[in-house]
């Protein structure tokens, strides 16, 4: 009996499923097999197998340092790995010791831009078989059973905005090597403003195409390509998806793109806001809905007028109750909140309204419409998608639980009288902190876990001599 099957850690479907892996990896004579698994941060990391060895490591799992969910965003180790209990107040974490990647069958690919190479998604369990606390992919499963067990199945959307550049210099001297190293020098691809028109779309069309059809052969379910209004600005739409599959989309699209790009001498960034002349923040929308065990949309109104079930709008209620704290999760970077600006098509404050672009949370369809649906518009693209979704279902089902009341729709959103999301990062762990609801939801050890990663980024963040420091004292003083 092998790994998998002695902890009960696959369906009979995912069973199924790793035959036909090991079927289509002889039928297509792969070489190797990349194993990934989304970090705390949503980045994929992970080791790449001999094909031959696929079998026996699908069956026992591929070990991996458990010092990669100790690490920030610049790859600096956060955590005293080798003391006791790592700093993770866990033995089994202490010394940097091994976890164990267990892929699940399900998520396998082959990558059109990477010759002779597949791909599979991992969870990550320690050896005794119990999930590692601190895996996002993990805990968003949890979420998702504990609405299923309350009736409902999430279905989502994904509308996500980036940029592509032109790579001008990748920056390989020597000297640029620091930690975290010199950024690329690059430059657009388009000018900007000329939003949605079909000759500014036809000028980056070509990296477009390349992008699409790698996207489309991976399997993903891409709606559509877009133009956007800022230099070198795109968006990429994708179908619903239920559970956590939106969420596995988000976390393929994003490595496949930079990779694709990178090999055809572009940079794609899904930094919220680049420090780069004339250049427009991106988001992240997330359109979301819950259906019953029926498959039937349970958002959808049954009155004449009305854009939201009841059921809906305590969803939406509790989006809002909770939106200061949950924007540590939807927006991560200290950079995303250079986006949260008014009259600037990005929400400033916690507030909905039927089909306005100015809100927070945009409600979409009524009564009739099997699509009606939220739209959440206050991510950035550089957020962990587990922790998103996640976080989405956290807040609703304790406004379902809770039947909270959204109270009026905003028509003026940017005048409304309604609580501003957070300013920094720095404040949106505050309010992390300071609201039960998620660590009641995620587990007090898992949030301790995230917000001292994030305070040690604000940490080395603050300990930088800015540029605008410069500028203003330098010369001054």
């Amino acid at each position: 009996m092998d790994f998998a099957e002695r902890h009960g850690l696959r369906s009979s479907t995912q069973v199924a499923a790793a035959a036909a892996v090991e079927k289509e990896i002889a039928a297509r004579a792969l070489e190797v097999v990349r194993l990934s698994f989304p970090d705390q941060h949503g980045i994929l990391r992970g080791k790449t197998v001999i094909a031959g060895d696929i079998a026996q490591v699908m069956r026992e799992g591929c070990s991996i340092t458990s010092t990669l969910l100790a690490k920030d965003t610049s790859h600096h180790t956060v955590f005293p790995v080798f003391t006791p209990g790592g700093g993770f107040g866990l033995p089994q974490m202490e010394g940097g010791c091994d976890l164990l990647m267990i892929a699940d069958p399900l998520s396998f690919r082959v990558l059109p831009w990477a010759p002779k190479t597949g791909w599979l998604l991992c969870d990550l369990y320690f050896a005794d078989g119990s999930a590692v606390p601190f895996a996002t992919r993990h805990l968003c499963g949890e979420v998702l059973a504990r609405l299923g067990a309350a009736g409902f199945e999430f279905k989502a959307g994904l509308e996500v905005e980036l940029h592509i550049f032109k790579l001008d210099n990748a920056r390989l001297a020597p000297a640029d090597a620091t930690w975290p190293p010199a950024p690329v020098e690059v430059s657009f691809i388009s000018q900007g403003y000329a939003f949605l028109t079909e000759t500014r779309f036809d000028q980056i069309e070509p990296i477009l195409e390349t992008v699409r059809r790698d996207v489309l052969a991976l399997g993903l379910p891409l709606r559509s390509v877009e133009v956007e209004l800022g230099p070198s600005q795109c968006e990429f739409t994708f179908h619903p998806q239920i559970g956590r599959a939106s969420a596995d989309t988000m976390m393929l699209f994003r490595s496949a793109v930079k990779q694709i790009c990178r090999r055809q001498g572009f940079h794609a960034s899904f930094m919220c806001r680049p420090r780069l002349p004339n250049v427009l923040p991106c988001g992240w929308h997330l359109h979301q809905s819950l259906a019953d065990r029926c498959g039937a949309n349970v958002f959808m109104p049954r009155a004449a007028g009305e854009c939201l079930s009841p059921l809906g709008r305590a969803y939406l209620g509790g989006l809002l109750e909770h939106a200061r704290a949950a924007t540590a999760f939807t927006t991560p970077t200290l950079n995303g909140y250079k986006r949260y600006r008014p009259y600037g098509l990005a929400p400033d404050r916690a507030t909905w309204g039927h089909d306005n672009r100015g809100v927070m949370v945009r409600a979409l369809g009524g009564p009739a419409d099997p699509a009606t649906r939220l739209e959440n518009r206050i991510g950035e693209p550089a957020a962990n998608p587990y922790l998103y979704v996640a976080s989405q279902i956290v807040s609703g089902l304790d406004g379902i639980a809770r039947k909270l009341e959204p109270g009026p729709c905003a028509d003026t959103p940017y005048e409304a009288a309604a609580a501003f999301l957070p300013r920094s990062l720095e404040e949106a762990l505050v309010a992390l902190r300071q609201d039960p609801c998620f660590a009641d939801a995620f587990g007090a050890r898992f949030l301790d876990y995230y917000l001292r990663i994030k305070e040690f980024e604000i940490a080395r963040c603050r300990a930088e001599v800015s540029e605008w420091e410069q500028r203003e004292y330098f010369d001054l003083f």
